[in-house]
């Protein structure tokens, strides 16, 4: 089965030139180009991301008009870009990270006050803004996780995985993944039997290929965890693979 090409991300607002010049401006030590390369290149690109993440995890709980709390997010994530470490994940994640974290803080500091402010009557107490924002946070970093792993398998296939029958099986699962908001029948019963008919592999070799990417989905989810992103390029130093 070919392996197609990666899609282009669909956060075309924070692209790879917004990672570089997040670096560039990290290395310069001219206050004046620091300040052109943040105004040119990185400013929109913040502002964008504090307003999707405000609005997809509805932070609505603040006491000023919505577009004052994304000049808050952005300004808080300009005083952390120096912490942005070239080389230890995605700008993408971190600073999506870093404004999600600020957010949740805030907002839920921010209900907790109406309530004891206003009163029960004057907000909406059956819900609970800490369990929603971390739920929806979870649905969020499950699927940006996915698409990484999906990335870092198209990167790593044929490193890994040296047969053709081997690497034919690896695909197959990946290609799910990719395709799994359109597949009604996930379990595994039902997913062997698809990669059987489209690598004409046994269980018992499905197996030991799925267990192999297990291995790895252990060290990427851990790392995803940890940095809020995964390397794309595997060197073969984990342990116990």
């Amino acid at each position: 089965m070919p392996r197609k090409a990666a899609k282009t991300s669909p956060r075309y607002y924070f692209t790879q030139d917004t990672e570089n010049a997040i670096i560039r401006h990290n290395k310069e030590t001219r206050p004046h180009m620091r300040e052109r390369i943040y105004n040119e290149h990185i400013r929109n690109a913040f502002e964008k991301l504090a307003e999707n993440i405000i609005h997809t995890f509805k932070f609505y709980y603040f006491d000023v008009p919505s577009n004052d709390v994304k000049h808050e997010v952005v300004s808080f994530l300009y005083m952390n870009m120096h912490k942005f470490t070239e080389g230890k994940g995605k700008a993408f994640s971190y600073f999506s990270i870093v404004a999600k974290n600020y957010l949740i803080l805030h907002n839920n500091n921010n209900y907790k006050k109406m309530k004891q402010t206003d009163g029960e009557d004057a907000t909406d107490y059956k819900r609970d803004p800490i369990a929603e924002a971390n739920h929806e946070d979870t649905v969020f970093a499950k699927k940006e996780y996915m698409d990484m792993f999906v990335d870092y398998w198209i990167n790593n296939l044929s490193t890994v995985f040296k047969r053709k029958q081997d690497i034919d099986v690896a695909n197959a699962v990946i290609y799910l993944i990719e395709n799994r908001h359109n597949i009604e029948n996930f379990n595994k019963k039902a997913l062997y039997i698809m990669i059987r008919e489209m690598t004409n592999s046994n269980t018992q070799h499905i197996t030991r290929v799925v267990n192999v990417m297990k291995k790895h989905h252990v060290n990427l989810q851990r790392n995803y965890l940890a940095t809020g992103s995964i390397e794309t390029k595997w060197t073969g130093s984990w342990e116990n693979l």
